[in-house]
């Protein structure tokens, strides 16, 4: 008898998230036609609906067009009935804010924290994401998990962080979930940032509904998020996707993942700034971007951006260069798995066409030709904030496949 007690409450709480998800992909719909789509019974849709209405999920809106007899009521989802704080971790530069459920942000702040130490890094992130809960003037109790999106390997079959070259060499084999779980209280889910990024493309970017399709992450490394037939491909542990650790020269320079020459170590955004600090020493010519090195001392990518909008400057040639070998790194991508998108986003995004053009030509050049044709090339709509919505993305897609208890409650 407990078992199948058991057994009927965990059929009642799918039939909730099976109604709700029906709801949410629909503008609006009457409970006619969710009984049409589930098979259930006109009982059952009316008691979970009239469960999910007095919870603030589901609004009643108005009447629809009837076909004979009393005109159906419209249902709709309430994106203000909880919220998600999503996060992106970098090394310096921490991304933080509170979406609502369709993932229209209310808060979207920037901090600098240190990473390099895990415990400290994350101590103070988890701070900061309650202090931002508390002057938010939302209820705590409508705050219902954390997304973060965090720039390195993620065992899918442990939930373990096991290491992030860009973050440092004490990034291996740590807890993150657990410890930000305890630190603040609630639900927390980790993805890889391209991973976290391409889920949130898929869901709320240019690439919605796009059922194959990569996005390419371009800032302290180069990585690739891979949506197969509407789902994330993660491999065997989680670790798919990890383009800028193509070896395109033996002789290059060190990475930090261990190897010589790659795609990440030349042209990543730090291996870009301090190429450009190494060599603007030694560049005679009059230039826009030799004149801030001059002035300051050094120089960072967003003057580097700012300055390649000159056509035939340093900047400009640097960039173009960049887009160039990134444009062989995905055109392995498309000849590996054929997709039908990719879109591109992270800092080194903002210089657009200046690192798209090559980029895209060096892709045709250097893939096979009927797969080349075929595959759309875009920036990001969310450009830089693709990875902090990629954490907004993880948290949702959790709270709806019912990861979340909040959810899941039926009195």
């Amino acid at each position: 008898m407990a078992k199948e007690a058991s057994n009927l409450q965990s059929l009642k709480k799918q039939n909730r998230i099976t109604i709700l998800n029906l709801i949410r992909e629909h503008h609006t719909i009457s409970r006619q036609q969710l009984a049409n789509l589930t098979g259930l019974t006109a009982a059952a849709i009316t008691g979970i609906i009239r469960d999910l209405v007095a919870q603030g999920y589901v609004i009643e809106k108005g009447l629809g067009k009837s076909s004979g007899g009393r005109r159906p009521v419209k249902l709709q989802f309430n994106p203000e009935a909880g919220y998600v704080v999503g996060v992106e971790i970098t090394r310096h530069r921490t991304t933080l804010g509170i979406v609502n459920l369709n993932a229209n942000p209310l808060i979207i702040n920037h901090y600098n924290i240190d990473m390099s130490e895990p415990r400290e890094g994350l101590t103070s992130l988890a701070a900061e994401v309650k202090r931002m809960i508390n002057e938010s003037g939302i209820d705590a109790k409508k705050v219902f998990c954390m997304g973060v999106a965090y720039p390195g390997l993620v065992d899918v079959t442990t939930r373990e962080v096991k290491r992030s070259p860009n973050l440092g060499k004490k990034w291996r084999d740590i807890p993150i979930e657990n410890w930000l779980q305890e630190l603040i209280g609630i639900k927390v889910f980790v993805e890889n940032n391209s991973n976290a990024a391409a889920l949130a493309e898929y869901s709320f970017g240019l690439g919605k509904g796009t059922k194959n399709m990569a996005y390419i992450n371009l800032g302290e490394g180069i990585s690739a998020g891979i949506i197969l037939n509407g789902m994330l491909a993660y491999g065997f542990k989680g670790y798919t996707g990890e383009i800028g650790h193509l070896v395109i020269t033996e002789d290059g320079p060190l990475c930090n993942c261990g190897n010589n020459g790659c795609l990440e170590s030349m042209y990543a955004v730090p291996a870009l700034v301090r190429k450009a600090n190494n060599e603007l020493s030694l560049y005679n010519q009059k230039d826009p971007l030799k004149a801030i090195w001059q002035e300051k001392g050094s120089v960072t990518i967003e003057d580097i951006i700012a300055c390649a909008r000159e056509p035939e400057t340093y900047a400009w040639r640097l960039i173009r260069q960049a887009g160039w070998h990134i444009g062989k790194g995905i055109a392995a991508l498309v000849n590996i798995f054929n997709p039908e998108a990719i879109f591109i986003g992270g800092i080194l995004a903002e210089a657009g066409d200046i690192l798209m053009e090559p980029l895209k030509e060096s892709m045709a050049k250097h893939s096979f030709p009927e797969l080349a044709k075929e595959v759309k090339i875009a920036i990001s709509s969310m450009r830089r904030e693709t990875g902090f919505y990629g954490g907004c993305a993880v948290a949702i897609r959790s709270i709806f496949e019912g990861g979340v208890q909040a959810l899941l409650n039926i009195d």
